[in-house]
């Protein structure tokens, strides 16, 4: 469709409700797929809401993921955009260099060593599900559960002391804030950077048995890079999946059949976590620059032009996913792009997977009376954050 019969957007983000996305984003997609995006320094870009555009976009390297070809899609990003990247930060890195970072990386994160940690990950969810009925109720499900769950597996697999979660913990939140000040993420970004540059300094020293130290002792990166690959695993490695869970656990517990559904078939388990995946989306957008001129679906995006992909929308498009705008634990929700598409497909979605298959199944089983402990619109959205989720999520039992 021809997007002149459009005028240009802003990039909507305040959701239509706690699990939608915002309703502007449907109609658009219904309208015209790819269409032109006004940015918050006034260059005038692209919004693709479909899911073939999405994908297709993801899939092109002649869309770049540096920072300083793109333009803010939003007004945070413009403060946000002063934190240059640290060196080893391969997520906003294109080939060459991204591609000599994701080759010393994935032999780390394949299905098989993903499988080999699952025991230690079961032990890991039953210890927390001890202290929380220990606890007793009521009591906030993010920080007895969905947070320190994986926060130790990446602090064990990457090789930092889970003694330090504090700290990083503290430092993330603030880094990917919407409504932080640009000195107090300038600070956060320098403090996490500082600890991670002592911890690769030490892994050199004397190597060890996780990632990270194996990494040191190849030599291949300085200790500049190592840092920044820390940071990058550190801070994916647990806000996503720490969202997921607790966001995932409040969408069950407000859709009783579908909960009840999962608790009486575990097999539902893996289906259950592509669905909340696709219906979730807990990232917002991402944001590609042209390097040359790109035909999309039909659509001409010229070279220096940035466009943002919404994976919501791409994630609940009708013309991929029956009754899309719906929970339902029983559909195949493969195909979704929660994990991203193509050379910068999230590294680490195995591990993400295995996380929520365990905990979610085992939480509902270990606590069958699990409900939520304050009314519904008392939980408190992140909607201040880059990651989508809950803050708290105060439940009983």
């Amino acid at each position: 469709m021809n997007e002149a019969a459009f005028g240009p957007v802003t990039l909507p983000v305040a959701r239509h409700d706690i699990f939608d996305p915002p309703q502007d984003l449907a109609l658009w997609r219904q309208e015209a797929p790819i269409r032109r995006m006004t940015y918050a320094d006034g260059h005038l870009g692209w919004l693709v809401t479909s899911h073939s555009g999405v994908r297709a976009v993801l899939a092109d390297n002649r869309f770049s993921t540096r920072i300083d070809l793109q333009h803010p899609a939003l007004p945070y990003i413009v403060k946000q955009r002063e934190i240059a990247p640290p060196a080893g930060f391969f997520l906003r890195m294109d080939p060459p260099e991204h591609t000599r970072f994701r080759r010393l990386l994935t032999g780390q994160f394949t299905v098989r060593r993903m499988k080999q940690l699952e025991p230690r990950i079961e032990k890991i969810v039953a210890e927390r599900l001890d202290a929380l009925e220990r606890q007793g109720a009521p009591a906030d499900l993010v920080e007895s559960f969905a947070l320190p769950i994986p926060s130790l597996v990446i602090c064990e697999l990457l090789g930092v002391p889970y003694t330090d979660h504090d700290r990083f913990q503290r430092d993330s939140a603030a880094i990917i804030s919407r409504e932080e000040t640009l000195e107090r993420k300038q600070a956060a970004m320098t403090d996490l950077m500082t600890y991670l540059h002592e911890l690769a300094r030490n892994k050199r020293a004397e190597p060890t048995d996780d990632l990270l130290g194996g990494l040191a002792a190849g030599g291949e990166l300085t200790d500049e890079e190592l840092a920044g690959v820390a940071a990058l695993l550190l801070i994916a490695g647990h806000e996503t999946t720490a969202n997921m869970i607790a966001l995932g656990t409040y969408a069950l517990l407000c859709n009783p059949p579908q909960l009840a559904a999962l608790r009486d078939d575990p097999s539902l388990a893996a289906g259950t976590v592509e669905e909340l995946l696709r219906y979730l989306s807990i990232v917002d957008f991402t944001v590609r620059a042209a390097l040359e001129d790109v035909e999309i679906e039909g659509q001409t995006i010229r070279a220096g032009e940035t466009v943002t992909i919404s994976i919501p929308a791409a994630n609940r498009d009708p013309a991929r996913f029956d009754g899309a705008d719906s929970l339902d634990v029983t559909q195949q929700a493969t195909g979704h792009l929660s994990f991203g598409h193509g050379i910068h497909q999230c590294l680490g979605q195995q591990l993400a997977r295995n996380e929520m298959r365990i905990a979610i199944p085992a939480l509902l089983e270990r606590l069958p009376g699990l409900r939520l402990a304050v009314p519904r619109e008392e939980v408190p959205m992140r909607s201040d954050m880059a990651i989508y989720g809950v803050h708290r999520l105060p439940v009983a039992w």
